[in-house]
């Protein structure tokens, strides 16, 4: 018997802790050592405070030691322990699967302690998002411009990846538009959706439009302002919440700021010293050497010190203001950890003064809780910034699984995961299998590798009819687990219709209308009738069974629990049960025992 801080026996309460709850630790010593003191060290920054831990109980052959500690100040603190008899001093850190190990110079444990007012949105808990690229999401007539753009003239057709001079300008169009998603809200809800989330809407030069010309106003290639709220509106009357892609680290080179190609009625910061602009940018060697997102000249890094730029974005009617009270119901933040702290407390700040409820998710690819930026530690789980992230270290944890069969590599992960980030901050993780800068999840979990391809090669090519099917019955399992670990399932639009496609922007193709995998779109929407009726289980609690070879879990809320069971091994398992359950999926019965087979999965819901 160890110590195990994933153990509720050991450790109270499991994960993080609020200021001000009594954090409880209960560590097992073996009856027949001899201790004299028992003591654990809580550590914030470089300050170690000792608790000595007091003699609690003997139990199965073990003297149990106990210590409660109570945190008044939010951070992300560590511990260890140490035991002291006439042999001398022992030390024990954080072995594997948090478990305690005995030895010198060891991992402490984390221990994440957040604010006791971190209240997260009600509306996002146990929902749906649906990441949807807007370019090339559905097309709809009425849109009216003026601009001179590279339209094509199907769905149908492959997007660009090379232009003429070798480069990539991303200035192809397919015209999907605020009118196109209007037309297909009631696709998404027969999805389940109820978050929408859109990229980046801003009027800019490319079809991504990372590159932002004009905060202030859409994109006319998507339509007006008017379409926008039309778009708005039939959402909220269906229930469904609207969040943004705000990308405030860097504008467009081609931009109203910066303005280098003379596209706008502005002196821009590329044009003259004397600009309104220039201070807005960093520029080493004026007007050609600027400081730019990880050096791509067409998106240069923004000043987020200079005050007219934090007016723009969180002053009186600036950004955050007008796009929310237009009805916008939150924001994904592009690049969060490009940001600086100050200037992310202060646009959340801004996004909450206006709505209290908004949903505010930032792009992290790692562990949050622990996250270093330009050398500084975020605080972005601690209760003042953000309410979820990307969660990369799902979807990493999911392919390494489904994919690959590591089983170990995905516990961890999760209970890692779990076991640091505040509960509300878990209620909005989004996890995603795919996103605009990740490979297609039909593609990464089949066996074929694209490594040293060009783009051309990549964009021609299709997954063989038979890696396709193998790949398939992978991502019935990686979506299964998708959609029911906790956190918010985020589909990446034409996942759910098998859409194919390596790294950017071949993964951005347009939407299949009509040509979708229809057994792969039954199948989400199945996904999303079991977590609608579901819901209040899908926001509540969280079980990992230990079950070998097998990736087994409960999740309850009230009185309901649900039993998720997934196989990705090569061998048939067998799950024994004490209860009576139903399969959610296809009304099977089960009793005693539940039968999974190599490549299957159970959702099985407590009679």
């Amino acid at each position: 018997m160890n110590f195990n801080s994933r153990k509720i026996e050991c450790k109270s309460p499991y994960g993080a802790v609020k200021c001000g709850e009594k954090l409880s630790l209960h560590f097992p010593i073996a009856s027949w050592v001899s201790v004299d003191k028992m003591f654990v060290f809580i550590r914030l920054g470089d300050v170690s405070t000792p608790v000595e831990m007091r003699f609690e109980k003997s139990e199965n052959g073990f003297s149990v030691y106990t210590a409660d500690y109570v945190f008044d100040a939010a951070g992300i603190y560590y511990y260890r322990f140490e035991m002291r008899n006439r042999d001398g001093v022992w030390y024990y850190g954080r072995g594997e699967n948090g478990e305690s190990v005995c030895g010198e110079n060891l991992p402490e444990w984390q221990l994440t302690v957040y604010k006791s007012s971190y209240k997260t949105p009600d509306f996002a808990k146990g929902n749906i998002i649906y990441h949807i690229f807007v370019d090339r999401f559905n097309r709809a007539d009425g849109v009216k411009t003026k601009r001179k753009y590279r339209l094509h003239e199907s769905f149908s057709e492959s997007p660009e990846v090379v232009s003429v001079d070798g480069k990539y300008y991303a200035d192809d169009f397919f015209g999907g538009n605020f009118n196109g998603i209007r037309e297909k809200l009631d696709y998404l809800e027969e999805l389940g959706v109820g978050i929408i989330y859109l990229s980046p809407i801003f009027k800019a030069y490319s079809n991504h439009r990372y590159d932002t010309g004009d905060y202030l106003k859409v994109d006319e290639l998507l339509g007006t302002e008017d379409d926008f709220k039309r778009l708005l509106d039939a959402a909220h009357e269906k229930g469904m919440k609207v969040i943004l892609d705000g990308v405030f680290n860097h504008s467009g080179a081609d931009s109203l700021y910066f303005n280098k190609f003379g596209t706008y009625d502005s002196l821009g910061a590329y044009q003259s010293k004397s600009s309104p602009y220039y201070d807005w940018y960093y520029f080493k060697k004026f007007p050609d050497e600027y400081a730019c997102w990880w050096g791509c000249d067409n998106v240069p890094d923004l000043n987020k010190s200079n005050k007219d730029y934090r007016a723009l974005v969180f002053g009186k009617n600036g950004v955050v203001e007008k796009w929310q009270k237009l009805g916008a119901d939150g924001w994904r933040l592009d690049v969060v950890d490009e940001l600086p702290i100050d200037f992310v407390n202060l646009l959340i700040k801004k996004i909450k003064s206006v709505n209290k409820d908004a949903l505010v998710i930032g792009e992290v690819w790692e562990d949050a809780s622990t996250k270093v930026s330009y050398g500084e530690l975020r605080p972005y789980l601690l209760g003042d910034q953000l309410d979820g992230t990307m969660n990369y270290p799902f979807m990493n944890a999911i392919i390494a699984y489904v994919r690959d069969g590591d089983e170990k590599f995905f516990k961890d992960t999760v209970q890692s995961i779990l076991e640091n980030y505040p509960k509300e901050t878990v209620y909005c993780l989004m996890n995603s299998l795919g996103t605009h800068d990740t490979v297609r999840i039909i593609n990464a979990l089949s066996d074929v590798r694209a490594h040293g391809w060009s783009k051309t090669h990549k964009l021609g090519y299709k997954l063989p009819d038979s890696e396709y099917e193998k790949a398939k019955k992978k991502l019935y399992l990686a979506s299964v687990l998708q959609f029911t670990l906790p956190g918010i399932p985020s589909i990446f639009y034409g996942d759910e219709a098998g859409l194919q496609g390596f790294d950017d922007p071949i993964n951005r193709r347009p939407y299949p209308w009509g040509s979708e995998d229809k057994e792969i779109l039954a199948h989400y929407k199945k996904l999303g009738r079991i977590r609608r009726e579901n819901r209040a289980v899908f926001s509540g609690g969280f079980n990992m069974r230990d079950e070998n070879g097998l990736v087994a879990y409960e999740r309850a809320g009230g009185d309901d629990e649900i039993l998720i069971a997934v196989n990705a091994g090569a061998d048939d398992k067998t799950l024994f049960i004490n209860k009576e359950y139903t399969s959610l999926y296809n009304n099977k019965e089960y009793k005693d025992v539940v039968d999974v087979p190599a490549g299957a999965f159970v959702i099985l819901k407590k009679k």
